[in-house]
């Protein structure tokens, strides 16, 4: 690559940075922001309201932080689980009708929650799971499976199996391949899926007020109402701690796997 080619490419890599950090810089203003009139540049005045309202135990926007964080890595717990079995199904064997099912997978996320909503409501509310913690959970599973697995499908695809044939050939059972094999070479996967379903999960809005009836009051449902009245330094302030939230528990998530691996001696983390 020349020198004009390498010029060019810093250029455009640095725009796309600007870009990223610009919106999230004009966040950080407005959540410190009393009015920022339109055509000024920069605000007229400052104040902590959004902030201090948000750490103020009386609003209770702490309480429903953690308990979006506890339901969101419950949710992505609970569907790496359920992601992994079918992944390496249609990741790695052949059978009729895989290419279906792929797509199939894919439709929680294709058709709107609104359209299916009120069934699922109706459903909950018949089995005792509707106003609580775990219908809350069940929900969240519908638009976080497919991310998981078709994220790890293609992990599959890639590793094959030929890892744990050669563990079961020399002598390792069921649960030694996948714990000591399949686990430790899908890990970059499993970080990348469960990154992804918690951030699905954390933001869900809809299915959990749905479900939740108004008795699971997660950080989003909190959140929402500001954004959608106008005040801005409100709802500037809850993004700005939604974000934050977001990349703590995600770089905690990813540390975490790391670090076991790692203790591990496994040779790829």
């Amino acid at each position: 690559m020349n020198k004009r080619n390498r010029t060019l490419s810093g250029f455009i890599m640095h725009i796309m940075i600007f870009l990223l950090i610009l919106p999230l810089l004009v966040l950080v203003v407005w959540s410190f922001s009393k009015s920022w009139p339109w055509p000024n540049i920069f605000p007229q005045e400052f104040g902590l309201r959004g902030i201090l309202h948000v750490l103020d135990p009386s609003s209770r926007a702490l309480k429903s932080l953690l308990l979006s964080i506890r339901l969101s890595l419950v949710v992505t717990i609970v569907t790496l689980i359920l992601s992994i079995p079918a992944a390496k199904t249609l990741g790695v064997y052949s059978f009729k009708g895989k290419q279906f099912i792929k797509m199939l997978v894919l439709a929680p996320i294709i058709v709107p929650p609104v359209a299916v909503g009120m069934g699922i409501h109706l459903t909950f509310i018949r089995l005792g799971l509707a106003n609580r913690f775990i219908g809350v959970v069940l929900v969240h599973l519908i638009p976080c499976l497919p991310y998981g697995i078709r994220i790890l499908t293609d992990v599959f695809e890639i590793i094959g199996e030929s890892m744990e044939q050669q563990a079961r050939v020399l002598g390792a059972n069921s649960i030694q391949t996948f714990t000591n094999i399949t686990l430790p070479l899908i890990a970059p996967g499993l970080i990348s899926a469960g990154s992804l379903v918690f951030i699905v999960s954390f933001s869900q809005y809809f299915l959990t007020f749905l479900i939740g009836g108004g008795r699971i009051i997660t950080f989003p449902m909190m959140m929402f109402p500001y954004i959608q009245s106008g005040d801005r330094m409100m709802a500037s302030a809850y993004s700005m701690v939604f974000i934050l939230a977001t990349l703590v528990v995600l770089i905690m998530m990813e540390k975490a796997i790391k670090s076991y691996y790692s203790t591990k001696n496994y040779f790829y983390l």
